[in-house]
C-alpha cells in the first residue's frame, strides 16, 4: 500500500508540475506553435530516469495542459500521446542518463509539426522547417534543461524517488546480510 501511495503521489506531483510549467511558458507565448516551441515543462520528460510514475504523470500533465489551453482536440490527443510514447521510451533508456532526453526530442520534433501540418492543415511554416524549430526547442528543454535536472536531482534521488523494484530491495537486503556474515566471520562473533 505504501508503494502504491508513493507512486500515485509522484504521478500527481509530476502532472501538476508539467501543467503549471506549461502555463508559465504559455504566458510568454512559448508553449505552442510551429515556429518555435519552448515548453519549460518538457525538461520533466527526463523523470522516467528516476521513476516509472513519471510516465502517467507526464501524460496526464500534458493532456490537461493542452486541453486547458483550448488546443484543437487532435493536438490534445496526439500531442499527449507523443509525450506518453516518449516517456515510455525514455524509461527504457534509463540505464544511461544522457540518452533519456533523446526520445522526447526526436518524437516531439516530428509529432508536433505532423499534427499541425497533416491533421490541422497548416501549410506555413513548411513541415521540415517546423521539425527543425521544434527540435531545437526540445533540445534546449529536454536536452539542456533536462540533463541539468537529472544532475541536480542526483543527490536527492533516494529521498524523492525511492526504489519501486522488489528485486532492487531484495538485493539491498541481501547485501546487508552478506556484510553481517562477513563481519561475524572475521571477528568470530555471532
Amino acid at each position: 500500500m505504501k508503494k502504491t501511495g508513493r507512486y500515485i503521489i509522484q504521478t500527481f506531483v509530476i502532472a501538476v508540475l508539467y501543467f503549471v510549467l506549461t502555463f508559465i511558458a504559455n504566458e510568454f507565448q512559448l508553449a505552442n506553435g510551429l515556429n518555435f516551441q519552448l515548453r519549460i515543462s518538457e525538461a520533466l520528460t527526463v523523470l522516467p530516469y528516476y521513476t516509472p510514475a513519471a510516465i502517467p504523470g507526464l501524460f496526464i500533465g500534458c493532456l490537461s495542459a493542452n486541453h486547458a489551453m483550448n488546443l484543437p482536440m487532435y493536438d490534445v490527443i496526439c500531442g499527449s500521446t507523443a509525450t506518453l510514447v516518449a516517456a515510455v521510451a525514455s524509461y527504457f533508456l534509463r540505464k544511461n542518463k544522457f540518452s533519456v532526453p533523446i526520445p522526447p526530442i526526436i518524437i516531439n520534433a516530428f509529432a508536433v509539426p505532423a499534427i499541425y501540418t497533416f491533421l490541422l492543415g497548416f501549410d506555413e511554416p513548411p513541415f521540415w522547417r517546423s521539425v527543425i524549430m521544434v527540435g531545437v526547442g526540445e533540445a534546449i528543454t529536454c536536452g539542456v534543461l533536462g540533463i541539468a535536472l537529472i544532475l541536480g536531482l542526483e543527490d536527492y534521488r533516494d529521498k524523492l524517488f525511492p526504489s519501486f523494484s522488489p528485486e532492487e530491495k531484495k538485493d539491498s537486503d541481501g547485501d546487508k546480510e552478506d556484510d553481517t556474515k562477513e563481519n561475524t566471520s572475521t571477528t568470530g562473533d555471532k
